[in-house]
């Protein structure tokens, strides 16, 4: 994705930061890890913070020089940010363009109108994926779990029958599908290519989406029988405008990047010459940061312009789009700091020794490390993130279908099992007027579905591809 990819850095360091043996590096990096599981948990510290004092406690345990953790750590922060910053914020600015200008609403209202009772689990597992290909996660729970409250009182549906899927749909997305900030990151940490993870990605969504939302839903329904709560549904969103942008209109744009992205894909695995000028166009066109650059431009004039935006507004839209993200970039830095120092203190090598030891495909192997970070700090983009670190010596040798199985593998362990330690554990749980014990019923048990039914298809894939 980036010139200065991971790898490249990696390569720098001749010789590991430290010459601590396994045993003590694996010390280290369980050290490390309870640090920052501690801080984010106990001591309710920024997770930027806690990557950033994880990561010199990871250093200091293994033994290496502070001078050489400290580089290790801004090394691996700024080749991140540099490969994905730019996108996570064309990905905000396309998000708030969506919600402002009333797209979002037009493709709910476009597909409810023409959805039966029966169908309308279906329709919401559909509206949370097409939504949620540009948006955050926890933007785009803000954005429809609204709207899932009004559908469930509007219909007298059971909140489960309707909100399970409407989470299933943002929870794929958000664990396997780019342009979302993990999934990139893995993509740059094991040098996958973009256009073959998003369409694998899109093959294993698929059955899972429908097994974690539609299916399971009759039984979250079951388990916990709640109606919306009252005080949580919300009056409709962009009742200030005087019009909306078409549905088709805004599908196109939503779809835009999605659809660049793969053609580079299809041209680079049919053509597969760099010096023909077909390739070297859908090269341009294709990369993620001109996809979502291309689809931010267009959204300009098919969403704002067509709410009846003003030059100001639009500006000020996408001024507003920025500001929160500051909190995801940072994290998502301060994790690629942590990785880069697991890197450069060779606990990379020690992984892949003790993965030929054990005998443990890699792909399984990926996404176990990606459960226990999961479960321990409660982060699906921290998880994915350090376990993309840890497992990128094992993708050296792998092919390009392979390689993306594994960011793959990553993303599905990083959606393992969410509870307290979640910040999305308990916005649904406020959000759908739940206890916790409703929500580990509900909400939990999806996850965990998603986790391991991705883990599955993409187990099956590996012995077709």
């Amino acid at each position: 994705m980036t010139s200065l990819s991971v790898e490249t850095l990696a390569a720098d360091a001749v010789e590991p930061i430290t010459s601590a043996g396994n045993a003590q590096l694996g010390i280290a990096v369980l050290a490390g890890i309870a640090v920052i599981v501690l801080l984010i948990t106990k001591f309710k510290m920024h997770a930027f913070l806690a990557l950033t004092i994880g990561s010199l406690a990871l250093g200091s345990f293994a033994g290496a020089a502070p001078s050489k953790t400290i580089a290790s750590f801004t090394a691996g922060l700024g080749s991140t940010v540099a490969g994905v910053g730019v996108l996570i914020a064309l990905g905000a600015i396309l998000g708030k363009l969506l919600a402002d200008s009333g797209g979002a609403d037009q493709i709910v209202d476009t597909i409810l109108a023409r959805t039966s009772k029966r169908a309308m689990p279906w329709a919401m597992v559909l509206i949370a994926s097409i939504i949620g290909l540009p948006l955050f996660f926890e933007v785009g729970i803000v954005l429809l779990i609204p709207v899932v409250l009004l559908v469930a009182k509007r219909g007298n549906y059971s909140l489960m029958r309707i909100g399970i899927p409407a989470l299933a749909g943002l929870s794929v997305m958000h664990g396997l599908i780019p342009p979302h900030p993990g999934p990139l990151v893995a993509i740059d940490a094991l040098d996958a290519n973009l256009g073959v993870t998003l369409a694998l990605g899109v093959v294993v969504a698929i059955p899972t989406v429908i097994l974690a939302g539609p299916v399971f839903s009759r039984y979250a329904a079951r388990w916990v029988d709640i109606k919306a709560p009252e005080k949580m549904i919300p009056q409709r969103p962009s009742e200030d405008l005087e019009r909306r942008p078409g549905f088709g209109a805004t599908l196109a744009t939503i779809l835009l990047p999605v659809v660049l992205m793969l053609i580079k894909a299809l041209v680079d695995i049919v053509v597969d010459d760099p010096e023909q000028g077909l390739q070297k166009v859908t090269d341009v066109i294709g990369s993620p940061l001109i996809a979502l650059l291309a689809a931010v431009i267009v959204g300009m004039f098919t969403l704002g312009r067509a709410a009846g935006f003003t030059k100001g507004r639009l500006s000020t839209t996408v001024e507003k789009s920025l500001a929160p993200i500051a909190g995801v970039l940072l994290i998502v830095g301060a994790g690629g700091g942590f990785k880069q120092t697991l890197i450069d203190a060779g606990v990379g090598q020690m992984i892949l020794d003790f993965s030929e030891d054990w005998s443990i495909p890699a792909l399984l192997l990926g996404w176990l490390i990606a459960v226990a970070i999961r479960l321990a700090t409660g982060s699906a983009t921290v998880a994915t993130i350090s376990a993309a670190g840890l497992v990128a010596p094992l993708a050296a040798d792998m092919s390009i279908s392979h390689a993306a199985l594994l960011v793959l593998a990553v993303g599905a362990g990083s959606l393992f099992f969410s509870h307290v330690n979640d910040a999305g554990f308990w916005l649904v749980k406020e959000y759908f007027g739940m206890d916790v014990g409703q929500t580990v019923k509900t909400w939990s048990v999806m996850e965990t579905i998603i986790s391991v039914v991705s883990l599955v298809f993409i187990l099956l894939l590996s012995l077709v591809l």
